[in-house]
């Protein structure tokens, strides 16, 4: 008998799916404390959670039989998926579930702070009636910037189509065509900062995306702007928001997420032109409904059949073909979240070549972990092994699969060509023995990299000084050399230096060497 536990509210349709598939035996136990989940959490095969439960490094040392962990809903931010992973347990989410109903959430947010809906109602309710204080603007006409086109975002666009505004986005990594199929228009942040009436955010925190919408952003925006946050708290620098409201730099706010939840920033969401809602955006029944069913669905299907579906760091393989091609998966993934790293601008194409003893098997599974990899620094938990080609063709990427019987300096190799608007790129993988993964190639440059943690990639003019002026910048800004890989072309052209850290680099750090003597550009990366 496999024991589910369920350990955050769960729709009883989700439950029910649980109590009448046989083998599996459920136990609801919310509210529990960190501790009492540790304390049981050795009784169980499944774990069901929603955003409450914190599936820690702890917990996770602690879960002898746990194999699968499922999330009824999208964000994984409360699971430790490298530890899971670590010991073979499948972490699956719904990313589908509650799309609908988060982009209808901003759509509603949006209307209400244009009509000062909530302003109107504390006002009747304290026996006033200030018709002429309340009054709003049309949405007719008026311009929509909707940053991240994914799921949510492509919903809150389409929604606004619907309601005759103009929407312009900005997602670097969607093209054009796919934008204009789409019926809305690509723009830059700032032209979105600077046309739009009202600006929303659809895309996960992430170090690039955390305080994206600051006070820089706030200056360049109209007056009678206003922003709407209904993704992540932190991607809006909330004490900027908070001047820029206070001073009248913009019109209007509309938040459901915040930096810390339950928030205590009570000066900004006291503010007569903030409106604010407790992180409601999933919150309707049918999306409730619709992720309970899906997760216990994915669950039971695994822990009765095997079968993986939604699962974020597992692909749907068979266990006897997944024991072998594994390397190779990781092979992929890395590539792929390498040349993500790397490239800039929308991607239109990705080419990946097999050659070796790898094509043996069906590769159909690597393409899609290479695509995982690719997809994931863009769009973060919204990505998995099941997703990962549908939210490809949905961006308007055309992958092309290729096989290759020529002879090659590996037993197997995986080649991956990333072609952009702007620019196309070239990385290759190998496995070295049994398990070592590495990247062989770079564009037109030879190495041998190891692609884990954080890596700086430099490219240089081939001259005397550059190593020890990277060396020493590093150092005496208290950064440590883990790995260092070097490349060049020919005598007096080009070279590469590819290293890895101990510690973050800093943005000003990353200028520093940039300016540095015959420095052509320096990259970070996190693999």
């Amino acid at each position: 008998m496999k024991k589910v536990l369920i350990s955050d509210n769960l729709s009883e349709e989700g439950i029910e799916i649980f109590r009448n598939t046989p083998g599996i035996d459920v136990d609801v136990k919310t509210k529990m404390t960190p501790d009492e989940l540790k304390a049981v959490i050795k009784d169980y095969d499944a774990l069901v959670i929603r955003s409450a439960t914190k599936v820690t490094r702890e917990v996770i040392d602690l879960a002898d039989r746990l194999k699968v962990v499922g999330r009824a809903g999208i964000g994984l931010d409360n699971v430790d998926i490298p530890a899971a992973s670590k010991r073979g347990i499948v972490v699956m989410n719904t990313p589908g579930g509650n799309a609908v109903t988060t982009g209808e959430h901003a759509i509603s947010m949006m209307l209400s702070l244009d009509r000062k809906i909530p302003q109107a109602t504390a006002s009747m309710k304290a026996g006033k009636w200030e018709k002429s204080k309340f009054t709003g603007h049309e949405l007719l006409n008026k311009t929509l910037g909707v940053i991240g086109i994914g799921r949510v975002g492509s919903i809150v666009a389409d929604r606004a189509l619907g309601l005759k505004m103009k929407v312009i986005a900005y997602d670097p990594f969607i093209s054009p065509e796919a934008a204009e199929k789409a019926g809305f228009t690509l723009a830059s942040l700032d032209d979105i900062f600077r046309t739009a009436d009202f600006i929303t955010v659809h895309t996960p925190l992430t170090k690039e995306t955390r305080g994206l919408i600051n006070a820089a952003a706030f200056a360049k925006m109209k007056k009678s702007a206003c922003v709407i946050n209904c993704a992540r708290g932190g991607i809006i620098d909330e004490q900027d928001l908070y001047d820029a409201l206070v001073s009248g730099r913009i019109a209007g706010a509309a938040l459901d997420v915040f930096v810390e939840e339950p928030t205590k920033n009570m000066a900004l969401i006291g503010l007569d032109n903030v409106i604010c809602t407790p992180h409601l955006g999933a919150s309707t029944d049918e999306a409730q409904i619709n992720v309970a069913i899906a997760v216990a669905e994915q669950i039971s299907a695994y822990l009765t059949t095997g079968e993986i579906k939604g699962a974020v760091n597992f692909p749907s393989v068979s266990a006897e073909i997944l024991a072998v091609i594994r390397p190779y998966l990781t092979l992929a993934e890395k590539l792929g979240k390498f040349e993500a790293q790397l490239v800039s601008g929308g991607i239109q194409e990705v080419a990946v070549e097999y050659s070796g003893e790898i094509l043996d098997y069906n590769v159909a599974p690597i393409t899609i972990s290479l695509l995982k990899g690719l997809l994931t620094p863009i769009l973060n938990e919204a990505v998995n092994y099941i997703n990962a080609p549908l939210v490809a063709k949905e961006r308007g990427i055309r992958v092309v699969e290729a096989k290759s019987s020529a002879v090659k300096d590996y037993t197997s190799m995986i080649s991956v060509t990333v072609k952009t608007a702007k620019e196309k790129t070239f990385a290759a993988g190998a496995i070295f023995g049994r398990r070592d993964l590495r990247i062989v190639r770079i564009n037109k440059f030879t190495v041998e990299v190891i692609p884990e943690g954080r890596m700086l990639v430099l490219y240089n003019n081939d001259k005397p000084g550059v190593i020890g002026n990277i060396g020493t910048t590093l150092g005496r800004n208290g950064v440590n050399i883990a790995r260092l890989h070097l490349s060049r072309e020919q005598v007096d052209g080009q070279a590469m230096v590819v290293l890895g850290t101990d510690s973050v680099v800093s943005p000003e750090l990353l200028d520093e060497l940039r300016r540095l003597p015959n420095m052509i550009s320096v990259t970070e990366l996190e693999m």
